[in-house]
């Protein structure tokens, strides 16, 4: 064996070391399976909008009922992960989600539907989020057994969502096409089956019931507190806040006119650009998953803001399919940093005690910014063209990485004044 073989040995190690911990392989294949429904189930609600409505604004609608329940109903959900027993919490609301799919499911074979009712569904679904999505992120923290290994974790689990996001738009796409809608929708159902099951085979430390000295309504403000008082945390929250009120909400709202109007494709090609989008973001996870311990993540994000904004540049008018593609990789790989690398960093900058709280903000600015910013981007979409609101959210996704270059600078010069004052402090004249 080579020196380059045992060094390509070790960083394969390096990248998959979470998975060391059985619980966290049971969630890793659950969730996987799950959330390829859940991929196939987003572009199938998106497709069958634009199709019944051929209005972008439509789709902005879409994504702010699917989202601002969570962004509404987050920090409550946070308050509930710190209070209750997480994995109880998790599995209420996993099979809450099966049947929100199963209804779905119902409706969409029925035949008789109206877009209302499927944004009131989506809705559901929105409300139900609320309350999983900081259990879940939270309950990942006691799956992994080393916690050296939580970011390796979460970007594990980063690389998961985006595999399911290449996946599943891609066979979303073909079942549109060959069977039609319905079936997409009922496969997202029976996904959830498997994520239900890798729950109950896990085997978790035993829940102990702590006491709260205040009620919820307290609990809420010093969630605020907390993140108001740690600028580290909370520079987090308002870039991602930025993000997904002004950047993200290209993906779910202009993808479906790009794929059906600008490219003159169908439902399948939409499911490939938004599979290239995942390919990307795929790449881009494998990357953080693979980074040594103790690297500068905030640089990390700073960089991948930079690319993401690059890549929706080039992406916004480039009429050649291939080429469009190609930047929709390189869109994809920036555009998943501002979730993983932020979760990261916030999982493992909080206070154990307050991280379902923190949890919550995080998922607020990221599932309550998009649906603002989905009918705000779906509007401006409609005044100046979908590829002049892509470009512009190019330069945009540029701008807000500057504003987190200058926080990084100021924090270095911080450390340094600090690190001198220390030192005088400790100087002795001879």
């Amino acid at each position: 064996m080579t020196v380059k073989d045992i060094k390509e040995d070790i960083q394969q190690v390096r990248t998959f070391r979470a998975f060391g911990s059985r619980n966290y392989r049971l969630y890793f294949m659950g969730q996987g399976v799950s959330l390829v429904g859940t991929w196939m189930q987003k572009t199938a609600v998106s497709w069958v909008i634009y199709s019944m409505t051929h209005s972008k604004l439509m789709l902005g609608v879409s994504v702010f009922c699917s989202l601002f329940p969570s962004f509404a109903l987050s920090s409550m959900g946070g308050v509930v992960s710190d209070r209750y027993n997480k994995f109880k919490v998790l599995l209420t609301t996993q099979i809450a989600s099966l049947i929100q799919a199963v209804l779905l499911a119902i409706l969409i074979f029925l035949k008789h539907y109206e877009v209302w009712e499927i944004l009131s569904l989506s809705a559901v679904l929105g409300v139900i989020n609320a309350f999983d999505v900081p259990a879940r992120q939270a309950l990942v923290y006691d799956m992994v057994d080393d916690k050296e290994s939580l970011p390796n974790a979460l970007a594990l689990n980063s690389s998961m969502v985006n595999l399911a996001r290449i996946g599943g738009p891609a066979l979303a796409g073909l079942v549109l096409h060959s069977l039609g809608d319905g079936p997409c929708f009922l496969l997202n159902a029976l996904s959830f089956v498997a994520v239900i099951i890798s729950l109950l085979l896990m085997r978790l430390p035993v829940y102990v019931k702590k006491p709260h000295k205040k009620d919820v309504w307290g609990e809420l403000v010093e969630g605020w507190v907390y993140i108001k008082r740690n600028p580290s945390i909370s520079s987090l929250v308002l870039m991602l806040g930025l993000m997904s009120l002004l950047v993200l909400p290209f993906n779910s709202t202009l993808i479906p006119y790009y794929a059906r109007d600008y490219f003159k494709g169908d439902a399948r090609t939409y499911g490939i650009i938004d599979s290239f989008i995942g390919l990307g973001a795929f790449s881009g996870a494998i990357f953080l998953a693979s980074l040594k311990v103790g690297t500068d993540l905030r640089r990390v994000l700073f960089v991948n803001t930079i690319v993401f904004g690059a890549g929706l540049i080039l992406f916004s008018h480039e009429h050649i399919y291939g080429l469009a593609l190609f930047f929709a990789i390189i869109t994809g790989f920036g555009m998943m940093s501002q979730v993983t690398v932020t979760n990261t960093l916030i999982q493992t900058t909080a206070n154990p005690k307050m991280r379902g709280r923190v949890i919550s903000w995080y998922a607020m600015a990221f599932f309550g910014m998009q649906p603002l910013g989905g009918l705000l981007i779906g509007w401006v979409s409609e005044k100046i063209g979908a590829p002049d609101t892509v470009l512009a959210q190019g330069f945009i996704a540029i701008g807000v990485a500057g504003l987190h270059w200058r926080y990084l600078h100021k924090e270095k010069l911080k450390k340094n004044q600090d690190l001198m004052l220390k030192e005088e402090h400790n100087f002795k004249p001879i």
